[in-house]
């Protein structure tokens, strides 16, 4: 048999240490990719056993509620309200059968007083998201209650000028705040049990506040319905409507109902 020299062999050893080489830089450069991806989609699309943890680890905070599969309802909360959009988006709820927590900006209220009573009327729900769109988490402490407080005495005179109890006078229900940017500290906490509040964030969010595209937050939500969830979406912008109307008729044909938070917390403990 002859025997390849060891000089001609030498070149194809290179080739295939070449090609292992050029393998495992690809490989490093993808792990790269995925770690740095990781983070963002997490945040974008947040598994259930992260949102189990958050819950047991700041249980004063409402993130969702886990329901039996067979109770399909979810929270929807509608955060910067009012707005000259709010009507528009009354509408699109009272058509798709669905009901909504509307978390009050102070700041917007002043000539669209009628709309907030407008809200209590259609059987919705108000919330406090404070007086102005800003991270609430940079406030100080007696700025947020300030804050809160003053938001608070809006969100009572549409409840009283509609011939109704705000939640937070109705015995073992609460008043709900939703911080700025949703980000919170152990200090906004105790502020806000102090004010009788309770702090909700939520489980299913599009980032809609910016994304503009209606079919890809619309995709979002569907994509992570769970019974027991609650969604996050916003107020004043053109592209919330359109993204209602997609999805409201596809949860009603996949057996879902929305509901304010009170009612999904009814649902929970009744």
């Amino acid at each position: 048999m002859l025997r390849v020299p060891y000089l001609l062999r030498l070149p194809s050893k290179l080739r295939r240490r070449a090609r292992r080489s050029r393998i495992a830089m690809l490989l490093l450069i993808l792990l790269i990719l995925l770690l740095l991806v990781l983070p963002f989609y997490i945040v974008y699309r947040p598994p259930s056993l992260l949102m189990r943890y958050f819950a047991q680890r700041w249980t004063d905070v409402l993130w969702r509620i886990w329901l039996p599969p067979s109770k399909k309802i979810v929270a929807l909360t509608i955060d910067d309200a009012p707005s000259d959009h709010t009507r528009d988006i009354l509408a699109a709820l009272q058509a798709g059968g669905a009901h909504a927590t509307f978390f009050v900006i102070g700041g917007q209220v002043a000539g669209r007083e009628e709309i907030l009573r407008e809200i209590v009327r259609g059987g919705h729900e108000l919330g406090n998201h404070g007086m102005h769109d800003e991270m609430a988490r940079a406030l100080s402490g007696e700025e947020l209650e300030a804050q809160v407080r003053e938001v608070q005495g809006m969100i009572e005179r549409a409840y009283k000028e509609e011939g109704k109890v705000p939640p937070g006078e109705v015995e073992g229900k609460r008043n709900y705040y939703r911080p700025g940017s949703g980000f919170f500290s152990e200090r906004m906490l105790g502020v806000v049990r102090k004010v009788g509040y309770h702090l909700v964030l939520g489980s299913i969010y599009p980032h809609d506040a910016q994304i503009s595209w209606p079919w890809v937050n619309a995709s979002h939500i569907l994509g992570m319905l769970s019974p027991g969830g609650i969604i996050i979406c916003h107020d004043r912008r053109s592209w919330t409507l359109p993204m209602l109307r997609r999805v409201l008729p596809e949860m009603r044909k996949r057996g879902y109902k929305a509901v304010t938070v009170t009612q999904l917390l009814d649902e929970a403990t009744g």
